[in-house]
């Protein structure tokens, strides 16, 4: 099947570094888009500490290397925004406008460009230090002292920065268009991964939050098993298999079915369960310990 390619023609120009950046410079690249980056002489980051990851990031993508401070980097970059028609950047507004790449500046000497700016805040909270962890810790999505299992604002951010690519290729579309200003706050990407939470759903009282029997992590003989049977037919099947009476949704709650699935899984292993997943039909997942 042929590969749909959105953003087949479209010029993307980043000098965002570190994560969410390089993640939507990357799935922009798969839609089709042709995509450079300029990184600073030391590189980005994300080379030095995970060269794996980077190499990823960045396949498909022209890398180039520009001092921005010096004469000669900004004869490059001028020259390469000449010729694209989205830049993407993900530093403070202040650093933005002492590179002269602050929106005004850049739309007054390349006006059908648009940029998509990756910021840590909105407005004025756009100058504030941090990284995901803070974005996340502002949101209530870290609810204990583990660190969460991966960098959510950054990838949410990343999707966000991609979708606000779409938004200007097809702004390009419109006669006489001109290049927009889109801002990616990641502490927006973080308050929308956390819309579930705030609405209860994932709240210990919640159906998906552990108050529903049959939406939770429970010990099994050898690991641990992830529970997804919340629809009323698989909460059914899921009581079935255990041996419990199952009159209606409401049971689902009650401290005594949770009790005896707790006890069911308990006793079983994780080759079982991988078993009753597939005999019986349920969204059950076993992990190591």
């Amino acid at each position: 099947m042929p590969r749909f390619a959105p953003l087949q023609g479209l010029r993307i120009l980043s000098l965002a570094l570190n994560l969410p950046g390089p993640a939507a410079l990357m799935r922009c690249q798969r839609m089709g888009a042709t995509c450079t980056k300029l990184e600073p002489p030391a590189g980005d980051p994300m080379g030095h500490y995970d060269p794996g990851a980077y190499a990823q990031l960045h396949e498909g993508v022209q890398v180039l290397q520009a001092d921005l401070k010096t004469s000669g980097g900004q004869q490059l970059l001028h020259g390469k925004l000449a010729r694209c028609d989205v830049l993407l950047t993900s530093f403070r507004p202040s650093a933005l406008a002492k590179l002269g790449l602050a929106w005004e500046q850049l739309h007054a000497r390349h006006p059908s460009v648009s940029q998509v700016a990756i910021v840590g805040g909105p407005a004025a909270r756009a100058e504030e230090p941090g990284h995901d962890l803070t974005y996340l810790a502002d949101n209530g999505l870290v609810p204990g002292l583990e660190l969460p299992a991966t960098l959510y604002a950054d990838m949410g951010g990343s999707l966000m920065a991609s979708e606000a690519v779409l938004q200007a290729a097809l702004r390009r579309l419109q006669p006489d268009a001109q290049g927009l200003y889109l801002e990616v706050p990641l502490s927006d990407a973080a308050a929308y991964l956390a819309l579930p939470r705030r609405w209860g759903l994932t709240q210990p009282s919640g159906s998906v939050g552990g108050a529903h029997a049959g939406y939770r992590l429970y010990p099994c003989r050898d690991g641990r098993v992830a529970v997804a049977a919340l629809e009323p037919h698989f909460a059914a099947r899921l009581c079935a298999a255990a041996g419990v009476e199952h009159s209606d949704i409401k049971a689902m709650f009650a401290p005594a079915t949770h009790a005896a699935i707790a006890a069911f899984f308990a006793a079983q292993t994780r080759t079982e369960l991988d078993f009753l997943a597939i005999e019986k039909d349920l969204p059950i997942h076993t992990m190591a310990p």
